[in-house]
């Protein structure tokens, strides 16, 4: 039985999220199903974590085990070949038995973009959350500083989720300048991330940006613990998972 590691790259569009669902077409199940054509027996694969319907990955990281004598770059080659081409298998490597996606990693970073100008695009509208009007990037620079380090994240997670807690530590979060095109970009690395933590961290950055929250105030939201005290949940296409670290 070998241990093997794949990183993946995912344009989430058309899928129900990584996680394998009886109805509905997810990466996890994708993969799955290429595997088990590849070997003829069943195979489970753990990803680092799930990302929800509609969220993409640069570099999603899954292991799975299999009784086989197929090696790494066979196993690259032969699903790059049976998947779509909204999944692709950037590399695969065995590892040792000790090696698990979830539980080995130290932290994931996840990118946010935001198109903040008039006028929407056609070619990345799949990839951007479109922001007519302009947002005050000082004051959601200022917001963003109260993320850092280890809090109680509730006010950020989706009602109803099943967790031990919600704490959570936040090792950096910064937003770049905009473009010339008008993109914004928010990343953060944490060493977990709660339900839909993310995209509630930036709708409610947003309100701080278009000056419904005051950057005070994103902090009050935070110790409160409340999720109704913060702002919408931003929609998943401009959500990336960009890098898992071991």
């Amino acid at each position: 039985m070998q241990n093997f590691k794949i990183v993946i790259e995912y344009d989430g569009t058309a899928y129900q999220g990584w996680q394998r669902q009886n109805d509905g077409t997810t990466i996890q199940g994708t993969i799955e199903a290429a595997l088990e054509t590849m070997i003829k027996n069943p195979v489970t694969v753990i990803g680092s974590g799930r990302t929800d319907a509609g969220v993409h990955a640069l570099n999603q990281v899954a292991s799975f085990r299999a009784d086989t004598r197929l090696t790494s770059e066979i196993f690259e080659r032969g699903l790059n070949s049976l998947l779509p081409p909204d999944i692709v298998i950037k590399d695969c490597a065995a590892v040792d038995d000790g090696f698990h996606a979830q539980y080995s990693a130290r932290s994931k970073v996840y990118r946010y973009r935001i198109l903040n100008r008039y006028t929407p695009t056609a070619l990345f509208r799949q990839y951007a959350w479109h922001i007519r009007k302009p947002l005050d990037l000082n004051a959601m620079n200022k917001a963003m500083a109260y993320l850092e380090g280890q809090h109680d994240f509730s006010a950020f997670e989706a009602t109803g989720s099943l967790r031990s807690d919600a704490v959570r530590t936040v090792i950096d979060a910064n937003l770049t300048e905009k473009d010339a095109d008008g993109y914004v970009v928010f990343s953060i690395e944490a060493d977990g991330f709660l339900r839909h933590m993310v995209r509630n961290v930036v709708g409610t950055l947003v309100d701080v940006g278009l000056g419904k929250v005051s950057p005070g105030a994103f902090e009050d939201i935070l110790m409160s613990k409340d999720r109704k005290k913060a702002g919408i949940t931003a929609p998943a296409h401009g959500l990336v998972l960009k890098e898992v670290k071991y």
